[in-house]
């Protein structure tokens, strides 16, 4: 298979880094596979961020000391939000209240990209998604 353009979840992110064994296998050879490329948004940081901050990610600390440095370390490439990404998040209907999940199907979407994630919460907003 050719090269593909793939955007983490925010939970495939912390596995990653950390080797976590959720992780499934095919998840973990296309994030390992060199040829794609690896998205990480801004919203997966806001994310890590808010639940450090509130007690449910206690050991994150260094990684938010310096989160693009971990990013370019894995290989990994930054994708900020635009106001296309936040127009299409706030556009989505549905009870599913959670931000940080809207916004990661919405740059899925406005991007083309599928998401690497275990979260099926995901499909509920017609996003691609693989693990």
């Amino acid at each position: 298979m050719g090269a593909v353009t793939y955007l983490l979840d925010t939970h495939t992110l912390l596995w990653w880094l950390f080797g976590a064994p959720q992780l499934s296998k095919r998840s973990r050879a296309l994030i390992a596979d060199r040829a794609n490329t690896i998205l990480v948004s801004s919203a997966s940081v806001w994310e890590i961020a808010t639940k450090h901050r509130l007690g449910r990610l206690p050991d994150a600390a260094a990684l938010l000391d310096d989160a693009s440095g971990w990013i370019a370390k894995a290989g990994f490439v930054e994708l900020p939000i635009s106001v296309a990404h936040a127009q299409r998040a706030g556009a989505f209907d549905g009870e599913h209240r959670d931000p940080f999940d809207r916004m990661i199907a919405a740059q899925s979407l406005v991007g083309g990209v599928p998401v690497i994630g275990k979260d099926a919460a995901i499909d509920a907003f017609g996003a691609a998604r693989v693990w």
